[in-house]
């Protein structure tokens, strides 16, 4: 999921940005509102977070301009405002929450998980205890952190899974390699065995296979 914040306090945003990245987000920040409009030209994004006090453009202005625009990304506003008129006007051009500075970042993440909870299970994949969201590459319910795959491992993770049970063609797997080889995908198999600790079977000749559970 990207997420694109707008905070001016570089403190608070270095900090916020590093959290939420260690979560499996990528997010991109910027200081002023005007830089706003810049990062949504060049790039979409699942996720606003907007403080309101910033140079050029505060942030009800922003989410105006976005709005006429015809974005309806959901926006949450971080701000030490909370006025009822503030926040009044801030729901009235799409908020769709509204946090007050100074918050645990724990508590942001949980309001947007709660935010993109159907959408993200809707994107998950199974097998076992485990759930994998091939887009982040996040894996969940093996130990007590998640883990996050680079794109050959979640590429070769997502072939795996989706015919779980079935051989997969060796040819089929290295095409997710930068260099392909037959030992190239048979050590980049036992690292992810490893590291998720499934049970990923060779099938010599065939290809690989995991194993139905």
């Amino acid at each position: 999921m990207k997420i694109l914040l707008l905070e001016d306090d570089g403190l608070l945003a270095e900090s916020l940005s590093e959290y939420l990245r260690m979560e499996g987000y990528e997010v991109d920040r910027v200081a002023r509102g005007e830089a706003v409009f810049d990062a949504t030209f060049e790039k979409r994004y699942d996720l606003y977070l907007l403080d309101i006090n910033v140079p050029d453009i505060n942030g009800l202005e922003v989410l105006k301009a976005l709005g006429e625009a015809e974005d309806r990304t959901p926006t949450i506003y971080i701000t030490a405002l909370t006025d009822l008129e503030t926040m009044a006007k801030g729901f009235d051009l799409g908020a769709v929450d509204y946090l007050k500075k100074p918050f645990d970042p724990e508590e942001l993440l949980l309001r947007i998980r709660r935010l993109f909870k159907g959408r993200e299970e809707e994107g998950m994949l199974r097998y076992g205890n485990m759930r994998f969201d091939p887009e982040s590459g996040r894996v969940e319910g093996v130990g007590d952190s998640p883990i996050h795959l680079g794109v050959v491992q979640r590429r070769l993770l997502e072939m795996l899974i989706r015919r779980q049970g079935s051989v997969v063609p060796a040819g089929e797997l290295m095409e997710a390699l930068e260099h392909p080889s037959a030992n190239a995908l048979r050590v980049t198999l036992a690292k992810l065995k490893k590291r998720l600790g499934i049970d990923i079977v060779n099938v010599r000749g065939e290809g690989y296979m995991l194993e139905t559970v």
